[in-house]
């Protein structure tokens, strides 16, 4: 592998949306095969720090839209799609500074990664930042990939 270059992606999404089944999608497939990225890094915040709430919030990558939607199945190291879990200090810290983040750094993404989050509180807005490392790949490894993703998704 080769790297190319690399690039972040930043955003919002609503715990609305996650529950809803609707992520954030962040747009990384070119069309080419011989192509990948990997995720060398995954933060997450709230965007409300007004008044005393300062809502806890947590969120995750999937290379694949999931179910794992709920509390309670929310973070599931099992699932081979979900590379990027997330917290932020929340509340705990007065809502002010970054949480702690896991990234599998055996990640590969050849097509497109979905944002997922919640929150402590109903409603709040979740910032995300990414940032990722663009590789030159063989284009048998981005099909097996690929392939390989598919497979996983359909299991769960």
């Amino acid at each position: 592998m080769k790297k190319i270059a690399s690039y972040t992606a930043r955003g919002i999404v609503t715990e609305s949306e996650t529950i809803a089944g609707a992520p954030q999608l962040v747009h990384l497939f070119d069309g080419r095969f011989d192509t990948a990225y990997r995720i060398t890094s995954f933060k997450v915040w709230s965007s409300d720090y007004s008044g005393s709430s300062n809502p806890d919030v947590i969120g995750k990558l999937s290379k694949n839209p999931d179910g794992s939607t709920s509390a309670a199945s929310f973070f599931r190291a099992d699932d081979d799609n979900q590379i990027a879990w997330a917290t932020s200090a929340g509340s705990g810290d007065g809502g002010l500074g970054f949480g702690d983040s896991i990234i599998d750094m055996d990640n590969l993404v050849v097509e497109d990664l979905y944002v997922y989050a919640r929150s402590t509180s109903a409603g709040v807005n979740v910032n995300y930042l990414i940032t990722m490392e663009k590789y030159d790949i063989t284009e048998a490894r981005g099909a097996l990939t690929m392939a390989r993703d598919r497979a996983q998704g359909d299991i769960l």
